[in-house]
């Protein structure tokens, strides 16, 4: 199939492109004669009017005012990402604020989330990071009575993370059973991650190796599963945590003329859940990934863009994603290789 940017005269793919570039420079529509003055392009206003008009018709370029002039619409602004947009390369100041924000020490997520404040405050927009599901290693377990049929089960990670979950005991469970089946867990299924301790444990129950009654191997059972059952919410054990840093930047100058459209974007910013789930599809590309306004549904309302790169692990897995929340005007020839060198950069830190 033939390119719309190869289809279009060279007259029209340079008018297009001073409109974008100009729109995307300073969030206003452009005219006629405010592109007949710029340097270079020697087409005089009535010719321009004529080529803006063909290129609405065209469906790349939108008339928001009787008055005003052109501002590309999102199959405008995707032709250009696509086809005509000449990135560039982060600047050596931006490159190290970023890796020096990466490399300040301390735990892993401080490392992520210092990344993702780093790249909002250089890209102007909302930064997100999509970080690697947590899975602890366990160190100790027990079990606190709560009253007739509940208990509290108690989960300590190597790294000293505590998690408490309610749970229900069994019927038949013999005096001392808590402590004994806590006992029992921390014995030998300390050094196991959740799902190597759940394996350990049914290997061990079917082969009658669990030195455990009925009812202390089922308590044991339901200790592990609640944690499992967890993870299937937003945060929880085994689960992708949503890191976003910089929504203040998203009200700037620009802001006062579009108040609806911003008061919209906070909004979609708080579903984290949705949010989650649009980086999540981002996993499996090889590059870095443009979502521009209603392309993504969660960000239809606002007309906001993402913009989203995988970042690896050991064996070059992929663990996360980074990127940007903005509006659809945000500068995309600098923004998305600025969150390109984050991945990379956070490639790097992980391996």
């Amino acid at each position: 199939m033939t390119s719309p940017v190869i289809e279009m005269t060279a007259r029209a793919r340079e008018v297009f492109r001073r409109v974008v570039e100009s729109y995307l420079d300073n969030g206003m529509p452009v005219g006629s004669k405010t592109l007949s003055q710029l340097p270079g392009l020697n087409i005089s206003p009535a010719s321009i009017r004529g080529v803006m008009q063909d290129l609405e018709e065209q469906g790349l370029l939108g008339h928001p005012h009787i008055s005003a002039g052109r501002v590309p619409t999102e199959t405008g602004l995707r032709l250009f990402v696509d086809g005509m947009m000449q990135a560039s390369e982060p600047s050596a100041e931006e490159r190290a604020a970023i890796e020096a924000r990466v490399g300040q020490g301390g735990p892993i997520e401080e490392a992520l989330g210092a990344a993702t404040a780093a790249l909002s405050g250089l890209s102007a927009c909302a930064g997100i990071i999509l970080v690697p599901a947590r899975e602890p290693v366990l160190r100790q377990f027990g079990f606190v009575p709560l009253g007739p049929g509940q208990a509290l089960a108690v989960l300590v990670g190597e790294d000293g993370s505590v998690e408490n979950r309610v749970v229900a005991l069994p019927a038949g469970l013999p005096p001392g059973a808590l402590a004994e089946t806590g006992n029992y867990m921390s014995r030998r299924l300390a050094g196991l991650t959740l799902a190597q301790a759940q394996a350990r444990l049914a290997a061990e129950l079917q082969a009658g190796q669990a030195a455990l009654d009925a009812a202390s191997g089922e308590l044991v059972a339901r200790g592990l599963a609640v944690w499992s059952e967890d993870g299937a919410a937003p945060g929880g054990i085994g689960r992708p945590v949503l890191i976003v840093r910089g929504q203040a930047n998203l009200i700037d100058d620009h802001a006062a003329a579009d108040l609806e459209r911003v008061r919209r974007l906070l909004g979609e910013l708080e579903q984290r859940e949705e949010i989650a789930r649009l980086l999540d599809s981002a996993r499996g590309a090889q590059a870095t990934q443009i979502f521009i306004g209603s392309e993504n549904k969660l960000f239809s309302l606002s007309g906001s863009s993402v913009i989203a790169a995988p970042y690896r692990g050991k064996e070059g897995r992929v663990i996360g994603v980074v990127g940007v929340i903005g509006p659809t005007r945000l500068n995309y020839a600098r923004v998305v290789p600025m969150v390109d060198f984050t991945a990379q950069t956070l490639t790097r830190l992980m391996t």
